[in-house]
């Protein structure tokens, strides 16, 4: 969905979609709630997180509410995704049905695990390339 808006906090994007508020409104708290530590930004103008590096981004569209979970490998979620409409980098969840709240979580706590381990692998790059 197309919004010519230029949105400059979550906040905003949400009420530029009122038809989807409540929807909105979830997903952010499943979110902050995965991952209270992540900076909350607006990137590509969609509301997305940020905790050593992208973690997840989510916007609203006509028919969806998109969950955008960075360059994830979502093998171990393949189960229980198989329901959903996907695109490489997008899972698509019907407005008409509840929200999988669990399964966001999971999701989001995945890509807190997957940067942290790659945080701290750069970090002792850096400490090994220091030493030398």
């Amino acid at each position: 969905m197309q919004n010519s808006r230029k949105f400059k906090s979550v906040d905003e994007y949400i009420k530029a979609f009122p038809d989807f508020k409540t929807q909105l409104e979830h997903i952010r708290a499943i979110i902050r709630e995965a991952a209270p530590q992540a900076e909350e930004m607006i990137s590509y103008n969609m509301p997305g997180y940020k905790l050593h590096g992208m973690l997840v981004y989510f916007a609203a569209n006509k028919a969806h509410l998109g969950l955008y979970p960075s360059a994830a490998k979502l093998e171990d979620f393949e189960k229980e995704l198989s329901k959903y409409n996907r695109t490489k980098g997008s899972i698509h969840f019907p407005y008409d049905e509840p929200l999988p709240a669990k399964l966001i979580s999971r999701i989001v706590k995945y890509r807190v695990k997957e940067n942290e381990a790659l945080a701290k692998i750069k970090a002792e790059k850096k400490k090994a390339a220091a030493k030398k």
